[in-house]
């Protein structure tokens, strides 16, 4: 008759603990006292089939009050530890942006990305502006396609004014124009614009048509491309901007008043009749793409003038965590650029972005 092998298992463990329970008698017997009174009652915990009952019968003998719990029911809570990084990530682009939560500040001093950072080496102009180049150089035309880059950081100087919700910020943002494949005219740097910024950043907490009002930020703004007449261009601003948002969707509200200065000592006596008094940009972020829009108008009927641009920045196949993204800029009316500020641009661009606001 074949025996299986779990039976014979079974029938060695019983015969060892017969054994472990005679060798424990045998050892109790060489003590006179232990000998007379305890003899019967290890006799009859080794007899009991049951291994939570004779363990307890063990447990009894030997005076334990507390039997220690099965090993398999032993468990160990483990609790996730949660890094940083996944509280701040769960913040609003617009607290994140400008550092409005008190539990997940930054430190000061450290430079971070204001406006978005890109290189778009297609950068295609419809229209050119050829008249003040040519001014200065009759050879210089300027042709259709150039290099259009941006540079913009920002750190915050100084937290809580006042012991009160107020940052002061300074920011800068340089934009160029580069005739990259000009290589006739040497290929220059058709024009860069340099704009320092100082700003007051007011921490709000409000709603107006759903929108969560995350901040108000006032300050001064200075603007020029530090040419040389004719080709110089300039101007100096108060600002005051206001951002809200809800979930996914962002909304800037961008306004400028120019501070006055002498009209014959002005460059661009004028730029306000083009750039208005301020932009509306709305952002929306979608599963990892972004898509933006700005809207600018001088608010004149006479006259009617002012520009859109539209942005698109979405995933690279080859780039995993995202380090720089593709992007696509659309940019029609005045303004691009302050060499350009009375010229109407239709301008595609594509290229990427380094490093973006959200």
């Amino acid at each position: 008759m074949i025996i299986s092998k779990q039976v014979l298992l079974d029938k060695k463990a019983v015969f060892l603990k017969k054994v472990l329970a005679g060798f424990l008698i045998a050892l109790l017997l060489t003590s006179p006292v232990w000998a007379a009174d305890n003899v019967d009652q290890l006799a009859g915990c080794a007899n009991i089939v049951d291994d939570a009952a004779r363990l307890q019968c063990y447990d009894k003998f030997s005076g334990r009050k507390n039997p220690a719990p099965k090993a398999s029911l032993i468990t160990t809570e483990k609790k996730p530890v949660l890094p940083a990084e996944s509280a701040a990530a769960n913040l609003s682009m617009m607290t994140q942006h400008w550092d409005l939560d008190r539990n997940n500040r930054k430190h000061n001093l450290i430079i971070r990305p204001y406006r978005p950072n890109y290189f778009l080496p297609v950068a295609y102009n419809s229209s050119p502006n050829q008249n003040e180049q040519l001014d200065v150089d009759p050879n210089g035309r300027a042709q259709h396609n150039e290099a259009k880059f941006q540079l913009s950081f920002k750190l915050k100087a100084w937290e809580d004014l006042f012991d009160q919700d107020i940052d002061l910020w300074i920011a800068y943002t340089q934009l160029s124009f580069w005739q990259l494949y000009n290589s006739a005219f040497s290929s220059p740097f058709r024009d860069t614009n340099y704009e320092p910024e100082f700003l007051v950043n007011f921490r709000t907490d409000y709603e107006l048509f759903g929108l969560k009002g995350r901040f108000i930020n006032v300050g001064l703004n200075h603007q020029s491309n530090g040419r040389s007449r004719p080709l110089s261009r300039s101007w100096n601003r108060f600002v005051v901007n206001a951002g809200l948002e809800k979930d996914n969707f962002g909304f800037l509200l961008k306004t400028w008043w120019q501070i006055p200065e002498n009209e014959e000592a002005s460059d661009n006596p004028d730029i306000c009749k083009y750039m208005g008094y301020g932009e509306v940009w709305g952002t929306y972020l979608w599963n990892r793409h972004k898509f933006a829009v700005m809207v600018r108008n001088n608010l004149r009927s006479g006259n009617n003038l002012g520009a859109v641009q539209l942005e698109w920045n979405f995933p690279l196949p080859f780039v995993k965590k995202d380090w720089f993204k593709g992007y696509i800029q659309y940019f029609n009316g005045y303004g691009e650029s302050l060499l350009d500020y009375n010229q109407s641009i239709n301008r595609i661009s594509v290229g990427i972005v380094l490093s973006d606001w959200q």
